[in-house]
């Protein structure tokens, strides 16, 4: 059967296999993703069928890793490099924003560099410091980067083969926190196009609930959340249509502003950081092409301007449904 049920988790894995299935030039390289398989075990059994030239264990160097990557694109590859953990990608950020987002740009248009820079991200899972983060903001401001996070196991396997075709470089954000979340899974999905042709999941944005009263605006580990606020706010009789971003950058701002002309209100939860954070440029853009539809100030749910905080004390860091409620309830009392 073409259409199965499996963790997130493991259709990112059925979607790297794929992508190296489908192109020879495409690569896997990281700190223990061969032998071991990563760290959350995504890359599980790559290398024992595709060879350690395809699935390639690097030294433990971020920088090495995406320089090295950038090197192997320009020379015609598609490597995937894996970052072990959102906060080990900063001795990468040099040349992430300096040389991979920048190459096309300076070149003229003369090179591409298609290199897809996986990073599991986020909390929920007990991590110690530095293994839970959300930096999404520093990658999503820099101009050349698409930056992604799927939140369904569907979005997971279409995304990530959509980002090893993609001719741009694609920051590819992993809820690391939902890797266990279980969902179907149509493996025989065609490859997502990127030339037009079709929708874009590196670009659109889709509704993942349909509502009248309220737009949540979520992406990655908090779609689950805002999905979640929409069942406790049904129950108290106010519908919640809830937007599933998908991309962070960019934008896909039609499919916002059509929803929230349509509900009047509008809560972006996310987990990073409120301040400065992805959700004051989608308040921004919502208040600029809403202004005469809102009936209330745009809401935002996310991260305290706190360092991240030690296990212990996450729960009340992330953003929950309560958290939610309360903002659609504030928004609702205009």
């Amino acid at each position: 059967m073409s259409t199965q049920t499996m963790p997130f988790a493991k259709a990112l894995t059925a979607g790297l296999r794929a992508a190296l299935d489908a192109d020879d030039k495409a690569l896997v390289m990281g700190e223990d993703v061969g032998r071991l398989g990563g760290v959350f075990r995504i890359t599980d059994g790559l290398q024992k069928d595709f060879g350690e030239h395809r699935v390639v264990d690097t030294p433990l160097a971020e920088s090495g890793i995406v320089g090295t990557a950038i090197g192997l694109a320009m020379r015609g590859y598609r490597p995937i490099c894996e970052i072990q953990f959102d906060g080990f990608v900063f001795p990468a950020y040099d040349q992430i924003t300096t040389q991979l987002a920048k190459l096309h740009y300076r070149s003229r248009g003369r090179i591409q560099v298609p290199v897809v820079v996986r990073i599991p991200y986020g909390g929920g899972i007990g991590a110690i410091e530095h293994h839970s983060e959300s930096p999404e903001a520093l990658f999503a401001h820099t101009p050349g980067l698409r930056v992604v996070s799927p939140a369904t196991p569907q979005d997971a396997y279409d995304m990530i083969r959509a980002a090893v075709v993609s001719p741009d470089p694609v920051i590819f954000f992993e809820p690391k926190g939902r890797y266990w979340s279980k969902g179907e899974v149509d493996l025989d999905s065609p490859v997502p196009s990127l030339d037009g042709g079709g929708p874009d999941p590196l670009g659109t944005a889709r509704i993942a609930r349909t509502g009248t009263d309220v737009t949540l605006v979520a992406y990655g580990p908090t779609v689950a959340t805002a999905l979640s606020a929409a069942d406790a706010l049904a129950a108290e009789g106010t519908s919640a249509e809830v937007v599933d971003l998908r991309s962070i950058s960019p934008l896909d701002v039609p499919t916002v502003v059509d929803s929230v002309r349509r509900t009047g209100r509008c809560v972006v939860v996310h987990e990073a950081p409120t301040y400065f954070g992805p959700g004051a440029e989608l308040a921004a853009r919502v208040t600029e092409e809403c202004f005469y539809s809102l009936e209330a100030p745009v809401q935002r749910v996310g991260g305290f301007h706190t360092p991240y905080p030690v296990a212990k004390v996450e729960h009340d860091y992330l953003p929950d449904v309560d958290r939610v409620c309360d903002a659609v309830d504030r928004a609702l009392s205009h």
